[in-house]
């Protein structure tokens, strides 16, 4: 009998080929706010993206939010991303911010977008949202953690009157804040030439048809999702990542 002695490892996830993903970021305070709560992470060498939305106000959002970017950043700086890297980054973050006496009050939605080779998996809490664009409209791929959500779910409300709802900021899911809750996760499809988009509601809920032609490159793309979104509203601070499979 031979004995293994030590840790057993999970065995080390490929890292995403070189150049198979272009991406961009973009993000801006708007119209009304002082501060951007928002927070924005770009890492294509590890196929890594997201968005997180900070909550609280003078309860410092922007802290939250920067929290669970950073928790996402080192995981990523560590070499190669796999789901329970993520998932684990992210439970770390909940925790810090549920420790900090300083954020009480404070916590952040979060989208995140993680791609491989065999496909991409997507997390998130709150109303953070994640989008696959098409020609002409942008089709969300997650359902809202909120009240509202939970209104049109039970049929108690139309899905075209949610967003003008009093109570449409409501979250029922965020790190740091509320009742723990489980992140929720999705596999989904993503083939080359196609794009996906993480935006916080601020930018997402300004969006119409032809905001985001494919014809555009991803930078240019990012960035005038952000700017119609300030121009249109400019109420909330207004963040997303445009990410596009290559290969």
């Amino acid at each position: 009998m031979i004995a293994i002695l030590g840790r057993l490892r999970r065995a080390a996830p490929p890292a995403p080929h070189t150049g198979a993903f272009a991406s961009a970021a973009a993000s801006h305070v708007g119209r009304v706010r002082r501060v951007n709560e928002d927070r924005t992470l770009d890492r294509p060498d590890r196929g890594l993206w997201a968005v997180a939305d900070g909550m609280g106000g003078m309860a410092r959002g922007d802290l939250a939010a920067e929290t669970a970017i950073a928790a996402l950043s080192a995981l990523a700086d560590r070499g190669a991303v796999d789901e329970e890297g993520v998932a684990d980054a992210i439970a770390e973050a909940d925790h810090r911010l549920r420790a900090d006496p300083a954020m009480q009050g404070g916590g952040t939605t979060i989208v995140v977008l993680l791609a491989t080779a065999a496909g991409a998996t997507l997390f998130w809490a709150g109303d953070s949202r994640a989008y696959r664009l098409e020609a002409a409209r942008a089709v969300p791929l997650t359902r809202d953690h909120s009240l509202v959500a939970d209104l049109v779910a039970a049929g108690l409300i139309e899905a075209v009157a949610a967003d003008n709802h009093p109570q449409a900021n409501v979250v029922t899911r965020a790190l740091g804040a509320g009742d723990p809750a489980p992140v929720e996760r999705l596999r989904i499809d993503f083939a080359p030439g196609e794009r996906l988009m993480l935006a916080s509601d601020g930018c997402y809920r300004s969006l119409a048809p032809g905001d985001a032609p494919l014809n555009l490159g991803i930078e240019d793309c990012a960035a005038r999702l952000v700017a119609n979104a300030v121009a249109r509203d400019g109420s909330d601070n207004a963040s997303c990542v445009v990410v596009e499979r290559r290969a």
